[in-house]
């Protein structure tokens, strides 16, 4: 009983694995399906399943209390990979480019974005590993806002012992920092 499971993101953001409890569902249908293919291994499946559920539940209680009390709700992100996230923890995300990282944004949509930081004391504008900041710095720099880096956990940088924890926690950390929580 996934307890996020009724929220909804976008309907259309594939990002599912953002909530940590989302991993653990994951993990858990992975762990049956592998222990269904090969019988003899389930124990060690099921040994390593409740590793990754124990993470993900200190993962989870990391979020939940480390963004229950910010000064702002409203993440503007470069693109929209982190409705998820935001939806588990209380965020509302407002993307720059939609869902396309690649996508220019209108001038229109620019301008909508800029008078949304202005207007709600946004403080940090993120955008992400692996993908040209050019259009969140742009707007960071004319809006007098910082910007920072979230991870979509899309992939890894070249040379990154990183795992999904270890980024996790760092996005975590951003997060506290940009959405001005205590």
């Amino acid at each position: 009983a996934d307890e996020h499971a009724g929220e909804s993101a976008t309907g259309t953001d594939p990002h599912i694995w953002l909530d940590p409890m989302n991993m653990a569902a994951i993990g858990t249908a992975v762990t049956e399906r592998l222990s269904a293919a090969n019988a003899a291994a389930a124990g060690q499946y099921q040994t390593n399943n409740a590793s990754l559920a124990s993470d993900m539940s200190r993962l989870d209680r990391a979020f939940a209390d480390g963004l229950a009390s910010c000064r702002s709700r409203i993440m503007v992100v470069s693109h929209e990979a982190f409705a998820y996230l935001g939806a588990a923890y209380g965020l509302t995300q407002v993307g720059i480019s939609g869902l396309s990282p690649d996508a220019e944004p209108s001038p229109a949509r620019m301008r909508d974005v800029a008078d949304l930081v202005t207007r709600e004391g946004i403080t940090t504008i993120y955008y992400e590993t692996l993908v040209d900041p050019k259009v969140a710095q742009t707007l960071a720099d004319e809006a007098g806002v910082a910007s920072a880096v979230l991870d979509p956990i899309e992939g890894l940088i070249a040379g990154s012992s990183d795992s999904y924890p270890t980024i996790m926690e760092k996005n975590l950390a951003t997060l506290r920092a940009g959405q001005g929580c205590e």
